[in-house]
């Protein structure tokens, strides 16, 4: 015969026991005794209240104008007068390429134009006298005409020495490289003595420049979001920022607040086929530079007009995928699985676009425990107080 353990034996001889005292209490019966009471939940009545929307996005400060600095002539660097990643100023100089070459070239373009305008004299002269002689017959008209052509070349190569010039007067002035605008350098990218290739696409990078003040922060809108602005245009609620510079205020991580206003300035002309969405630029005022291109922001845009609104806490929001739910209790205190749309983040609470009325009693802590189509034991609480789950 096996013999059975002790301890099993004394576990089921409290079982046992415990079975016949809840069958003895009074009017209990074996269906009541094994059903659990309905779970505690805690419910609150959404916010309802008039707002102002903001959207909020995820930014990357860009620079309004970026500029490569190249030569726009060959040769071989002599200096350079600005140091790495210092703020210049336009028209400020920046390098010098070797310009004795230069100079020579210029010298020898006023040459020749001297040595043209020689000839040009020479052949007016030939051409008055010319006209003197035909006037009493003592030239024929052919070779007069050879002496006007004489002129009129001669006028001509004095024309194209003194471009000569000039274009060797552009080329001297070329080998000082200087800002082409305000902003803020980069590194030399290229050392004294090297020989610079300039006046080509490919020509020699020799730094950037970015400007600062103002500075602009890009942010992208999913293709549902541009609808909504769009609507709202149509229908008279929000003008789109592409006629009006709607504001947008912005932050840095480690700040508190909205402290950077700005103003949008430019929306893209068609959705990005790669990834949905609509490019936007917003541009700040940056007199401090303490805003650089390449910094990742918080973002919020003017999103619509004050109007009523519904808000409920984030602890009562219910994720099912792509869906987004809230447990509503009925007057019968059934709980409802309830889709909702949502907007954004306004004081601590979400907008709830679509899906819920104000009067409606939503689950707002244990929401765990709230399953669709089971009774609750629900305990109200103050829709603005509303705890966290």
């Amino acid at each position: 015969m096996p013999i059975r353990s002790p301890i099993r034996l004394d576990r089921l001889t409290c079982l046992v026991t415990l079975s016949l005292l809840l069958l003895s209490r009074p009017g209990l019966t074996a269906d009541q005794a094994a059903t659990p009471p309905p779970p505690a939940v805690t419910v609150a009545q959404p916010v309802a209240k008039r707002i102002t929307e903001w959207d909020e996005y995820t930014g990357r400060f860009v620079a309004k104008q970026r500029v490569e600095v190249r030569a726009r002539v060959s040769g071989y660097l002599d200096s350079v007068h600005f140091q790495e990643g210092q703020v210049v100023e336009s028209g400020q100089l920046l390098f010098v390429i070797d310009q004795r070459p230069f100079i020579a070239n210029v010298e020898r373009a006023r040459a020749n134009v001297a040595q043209a305008e020689t000839q040009l004299r020479v052949a007016q002269l030939e051409f008055e006298r010319g006209k003197r002689l035909t006037a009493s017959k003592a030239m024929s008209r052919e070779t007069m005409e050879e002496r006007r052509a004489r002129r009129d070349s001669a006028q001509a190569e004095v024309d194209a020495a003194r471009a000569a010039l000039r274009s060797a007067e552009l080329d001297l002035g070329f080998t000082e490289v200087r800002a082409p605008m305000a902003g803020r350098a980069s590194d030399i990218r290229i050392d004294v003595g090297n020989v610079i290739s300039g006046g080509s696409a490919d020509s020699t990078l020799l730094t950037t420049i970015v400007s600062l003040d103002p500075i602009e922060l890009e942010i992208e809108a999913s293709e549902s979001e541009f609808m909504r602005y769009t609507r709202l245009d149509t229908e008279g609620k929000r003008k789109s920022s592409r006629d009006v510079a709607n504001p947008v205020e912005a932050r840095l991580i480690d700040e508190q607040g909205w402290p950077h206003k700005g103003r949008m300035t430019f929306v893209d002309n068609e959705l990005d086929p790669v990834t949905g969405t609509m490019l936007g630029r917003a541009t700040f005022a940056n007199p401090d530079h303490v805003l650089l291109p390449g910094m990742f922001a918080r973002a919020r845009l003017y999103g619509e007009g004050e109007h009523e609104a519904i808000l409920i806490p984030e602890a009562a929001i219910v994720t099912d995928q792509a869906t987004k739910l809230v447990m509503v209790v009925g007057a019968d205190d059934v709980v409802e699985a309830r889709p909702i749309a949502l907007g954004p983040l306004i004081d601590g609470l979400r907008v709830v676009r679509e899906g819920l009325a104000a009067d409606e009693r939503i689950v707002v802590v244990g929401v765990q425990r709230a399953r669709p189509g089971q009774k609750v034991t629900p305990e109200t609480a103050a829709p603005a107080a509303a705890p966290g789950k």
